[in-house]
């Protein structure tokens, strides 16, 4: 089947598993950036061809500059050399120039030493030359070269144009070239970052370095089976990569693409309930608060006058003590009035009086009648008066009066007549004042009762509780009024059917990888079983092993057992025997594996006694001759590794010297 045709029916599959229209998978896969094509990966062969390390070394041993070539066989290589010598640091600084970083177990000491790091390598089929320039430990200058083959790029340390020696990247410190480095060699290597949900929310990404894992193994205590790190399944994916199982890389990235978007629309779910519970909540509280603010109003609330503000009691109370003001100003002014009217008409009735029985009053009828002497001011008193009746003489002035008393009848008349003028004048201020008077009694009376409601109303609270208490009431009904009440959310049609989709293709890339895996896992155990035999696990009958990387061990005669629970040496020794199956089974089957390269630190020291050492060297060497595969082993013992490995594979240093 060709790439389109997979491609449509993958897609044709989804889509029907799902219930969709292809353009929706096509659309959701798209904005993911989720390949749906299922294509075998290209060839990853990794091969060494020559480390060259330049500096200056410090110290007891040998101190001073060196610049060593070490040159790497096809198969095995086996470094020699004593305790602290170099042999481990020279993996190490493969690992650096491949891997990007340098692992703990490289010594700061050693990186000091170091001017010029170099290494030939042959990366799925392109030759490359990694050139390292440092400084007090750190990368000052780094280029990674690509040429005609790998034997011209051997002397290079920088791009020649014309011989075809162009760079593949440049970086001018550690950091810049250790992110260079993932990038280049996942795209050389035709691998995709490891993606795994963290808690279903977030991802993890795991790139190269996790890979270089399953080339440089960890040591015998170390619990992953593949690689070096044991969180996040990444041993399985490492293995489910390396054998090629159909869609192995889509695989994970569509099911943390799946779980992540379902963690999101749960936690968006739980959100909008949250929201809402808080929403009905704080609407519960609002309910309750304005319940009870309506209470203290009502209760802060004058009797009687529930619909009447205390504001417009007090200005009533207020307008009712002016009026009663202005009323008794009113009262006042008529009594004064009534009092000079009655002072008047009496006056008349005593000016009628007199001109009836006083011819004297008679004359004076018309001039003047002081109550004091104009000119000093002194009172007129009795005396005086009845001296002018009887004697006929000035009250003020004491004179007598002289006259002719010509018309007594028209003064009296006239007297009369001002008596009866005063007396309707009295008469009429006494009405106006006891008009006032009512007017002031019946203000007073308003102004009474006003003050007695407002002062009933006061009893309960103050003016400016009740103000306070009607404002809390408005503001919380107009909090409830824009506090809707919550309505219930409805499911996202759109993230509903790109989980679905999500879950249709998980499923379905799943399925594919289990019958994949199901036919070769059968070959693949009994190379691994068969490999471990010839590298000392004893008392092995069979293993099995399943897509997590999980190795099960059925040793003869005994009960199961699982990879965990064997000893270091057993470990390191089975770690090896799945990587060569690996390879083998790949071979065989017409599919990319693993790079094909091993690296491998002093296996001897890993629990592991001389016959079982012995036996897993000569198998090491006579499979790596035999399977395409590389691997740089180190150990200190000298004579293992001259009576077990060819000659041309081992690379030593004298006793006590270091390697390089």
């Amino acid at each position: 089947m060709s790439a389109p045709q997979a491609e449509v029916a993958l897609e044709d599959r989804i889509a029907k598993k799902a219930g969709v229209p292809v353009d929706d998978v096509r659309d959701v896969f798209a904005a993911y950036g989720l390949p749906l094509v299922v294509t075998p990966a290209r060839a990853r062969p990794l091969r060494l061809h020559r480390l060259r390390l330049a500096g200056e070394r410090t110290g007891d041993v040998q101190p001073g500059p060196f610049d060593t070539p070490l040159y790497f066989s096809e198969g095995l290589t086996a470094f020699v050399a004593s305790n602290f010598r170099g042999k481990s640091s020279v993996l190490e600084l493969v690992t650096w120039c491949l891997r990007g970083t340098w692992r703990d177990a490289l010594q700061t000491r050693v990186r000091h030493w170091l001017r010029h790091v170099d290494l030939d390598a042959t990366v799925a089929g392109t030759p490359m030359a990694f050139r390292l320039d440092l400084e007090e430990g750190e990368i000052v200058s780094a280029v990674v070269l690509t040429g005609p083959d790998i034997t011209a790029l051997e002397e290079v340390r920088v791009p020649d144009p014309r011989r075809g020696i162009t760079p593949l990247l440049r970086a001018a410190s550690t950091a810049s070239y250790a992110e260079q480095i993932a990038g280049l060699m996942l795209g050389r290597m035709d691998l995709q970052p490891l993606l795994n949900s963290r808690k279903e929310t977030s991802t993890t990404t795991h790139g190269w370095p996790a890979y270089f894992g399953a080339i440089y193994l960890p040591t015998g205590a170390d619990k992953p089976l593949m690689g070096d790190v044991m969180t996040d399944g990444l041993p399985g994916r490492l293995l489910q990569v390396f054998l090629d199982l159909p869609a192995a890389a889509a695989l994970t990235r569509v099911k943390t693409v799946r779980d992540v978007r379902v963690a999101g629309n749960k936690a968006r779910r739980k959100e909008a309930e949250a929201a809402a519970a808080a929403r009905t909540t704080e609407r519960n509280r609002l309910q309750d608060e304005l319940g009870k603010a309506q209470e203290l109003l009502a209760s802060l609330s004058p009797i009687g006058t529930s619909d009447v503000s205390l504001v417009d009691l007090a200005h009533t109370a207020m307008d009712l003590a002016q009026a009663v003001a202005d009323a008794q100003d009113v009262w006042e002014e008529a009594d004064r009035t009534f009092r000079r009217a009655r002072t008047e008409r009496q006056h008349a009735a005593k000016l009628l009086n007199d001109v009836t029985e006083s011819a004297t009053a008679r004359l004076l009828f018309h001039g003047l009648n002081p109550t004091s002497c104009p000119r000093c001011d002194q009172t007129i008193d009795d005396e005086r008066r009845r001296e002018e009746r009887q004697a006929h003489t000035c009250a003020v002035c004491a004179r007598e009066v002289v006259g002719d008393d010509e018309d007594p009848q028209a003064v009296t008349a006239e007297a009369e007549t001002r008596l009866e003028a005063t007396t309707a004048a009295e008469e009429a201020a006494k009405t106006e004042r006891e008009q006032a008077r009512t007017e002031v009694r019946r203000l007073t009376g308003q102004l009474e009762e006003a003050q007695a409601e407002l002062r009933r109303a006061q009893s309960a609270a103050d003016l400016p509780a009740r103000l306070a208490a009607h404002e809390a009431v408005l503001r919380l009904e107009g909090a409830l009024s824009v506090l809707e009440a919550p309505q219930e959310t409805p499911p996202d049609e759109a993230e509903e059917k790109a989980i679905r989709i999500l879950d249709a293709a998980a499923s379905l890339l799943d399925g594919d990888s289990k019958a994949t895996a199901a036919k070769l896992f059968e070959e693949i155990n009994d190379e691994i079983a068969s490999l471990a035999t010839g590298f000392g696990v004893p008392s092995l009958q069979s293993v099995s092993i399943d897509r997590a990387a999980r190795l099960k061990i059925y040793p003869v005669g005994s009960a199961q057992e699982w990879f965990q629970g064997q000893t270091a040496g057993a470990k390191l020794r089975l770690r090896v025997a799945v990587a060569i199956a690996l390879l083998r089974i790949g071979r065989r089957n017409g599919v990319s594996t693993h790079p094909g390269l091993l690296l491998i630190d002093s296996p001897k020291s890993e629990e592991m006694q001389s016959a079982d050492a012995h036996k897993l060297f000569r198998e090491l060497a006579a499979v790596a001759a035999d399977s395409e595969l590389q691997v740089l082993l180190t150990t200190a013992d000298f004579d293992l590794a001259n009576a077990t490995l060819p000659k041309d594979t081992i690379r030593q240093a004298a006793e006590g010297a270091p390697l390089w």
